[in-house]
């Protein structure tokens, strides 16, 4: 399983959020280079970008400090936040992202998705974004009439093959990980799945790694690592199955 540190962006600065509310903000660090470049030290082997500012305005605005993160590591990293257009896909993979993860548009435009898909294959995410089993959309301020399971279902149509699985009620809580939903998830889908949101403990990866033969091989990290909750060795460790470390 891989552990995936999270880098949320917004106005530069490296933040994170509860629930995706604005007003409950945290700046973990105004150099969010520095940040990823010491999570790449201590042992990523990934890392996910996300522009807050573009996920709620529709249109990436911290292009420069992506650029800036790109440049300091050489770990590949995926990056999502109003990606809503295929010049904007193009843009972040040549930029030198690994990949991109496409979220409102999944239920805006899923011919973007399509032809995304079609174009850069595996480089392509789609983020579901889920709120009492519905979609959520435009930085989670929105829910779609649509499930997630049935979002999941349709994007795999149009071509994707893994999807970042978020529970909006635990992101940025340290309540733990939905695992009943994510494992439906990937069960009923057949999709790789990234799982986020709410992870505060050893104990919720080891719970994670349970599950990880349904598909769900990945989990992104942010508040738990940012807080010291939990160390990124020692996320690592259960990750790659190793002995727990002690102390």
């Amino acid at each position: 399983m891989l552990i995936i540190p999270a880098i949320d962006l917004r106005e530069g600065k490296c933040v994170r959020l509860v629930e995706g509310r604005l007003e409950q903000e945290t700046v973990y660090s105004d150099e969010p280079a520095a940040m990823a470049a010491l999570w790449q030290d201590q042992g990523a082997r990934m890392l996910h970008v996300v522009d807050l500012d573009g996920a709620f305005s529709g249109s990436p605005k911290n292009i420069e400090v992506i650029k800036e993160i790109l440049a300091a590591v050489d770990i590949p990293i995926q990056v999502g936040g109003g990606i809503r257009s295929i010049g904007t896909v193009e843009s972040l993979l040549d930029l030198g992202a690994a990949r991109v993860i496409l979220g409102t548009a999944a239920i805006l435009k899923p011919e973007l998705v399509s032809e995304a898909c079609a174009r850069y294959g595996e480089a392509v995410l789609v983020g579901i974004d889920g709120r009492n089993g519905r979609v959520a959309i435009e930085g989670w301020g929105l829910i779609a009439d649509k499930g997630t399971v049935e979002l999941a279902l349709e994007m795999k149509e149009l071509g994707v093959q893994r999807v970042v699985f978020t529970d909006v009620r635990r992101d940025g809580t340290l309540k733990g990980p939905n695992l009943e939903a994510t494992g439906e998830l990937a069960r009923t889908t057949g999709l790789k799945v990234i799982a986020s949101g709410g992870v505060s403990t050893t104990g919720d990866l080891k719970s994670l790694k349970k599950i990880e033969h349904l598909g769900v091989d990945s989990v992104i990290m942010g508040k738990a690592l940012y807080s010291g909750a939990v160390s990124l060795k020692e996320a690592l460790a259960i990750a790659e199955g190793a002995p727990e470390v002690q102390g």
